[in-house]
């Protein structure tokens, strides 16, 4: 729309008493995040853009930008900071992700949705709150704070939600 790529969030269809049925979009511009509400008669038609959701490798991170391989022909792809965002914490070197392109551009990224990583300080084990299911706070080994069970202790490793850094359950390696 207007030369520019939005994700539709919303699609509602309003079939009012009378006149001509109408779709309501919520929608948010991939470029900057802006959300955007429009209103389409069911005769009218949008463009569809060609979005390709393709894995990718992470190799490393640079003035450029981030930078990615495809495995399948070695192609590399530099995608701008502003597009990964607050996930940048979690990648790490030759880790696999979903990058979507669009016209030779990545546009949009998705990391695994869980990962395993090592609690690197939290405070000490309290005798008696074992019981109990609260949480105290704890720092990642990628510099991320999290929550986690009383129990765990640093040098623990743990598995996480990529998503928000939630704490899910111990390792089992």
């Amino acid at each position: 729309m207007d030369g520019r790529l939005y994700v539709v969030l919303t699609a509602q269809n309003i079939h009012p008493g009378k006149g001509t049925p109408v779709t309501q979009l919520d929608m948010r511009r991939i470029s900057d995040g802006v959300k955007v509400s429009e209103r389409y008669r069911t005769t009218e038609q949008v463009e569809r853009a060609f979005v390709e959701d393709r894995e990718h490798t992470f190799l490393y991170q640079d003035g450029e930008g981030y930078h990615f391989m495809n495995p399948e022909n070695y192609d590399q792809v530099v995608v701008p900071e502003d597009i990964i965002g607050d996930q940048k914490a979690y990648l790490q070197e030759s880790m696999a992700v979903m990058l979507s392109i669009h016209n030779g551009i990545a546009i949009a990224i998705e990391l695994p949705a869980r990962m395993t990583l090592e609690i690197t300080e939290t405070e000490p084990v309290v005798k008696g709150q074992t019981a109990s299911s609260s949480y105290k706070p704890a720092m990642l080994s990628n510099g991320v704070r999290t929550l986690v069970p009383a129990h765990i202790q640093a040098g623990t490793r743990v598995v996480v939600m990529t998503e928000d850094g939630s704490y899910v359950e111990r390792a089992k390696d």
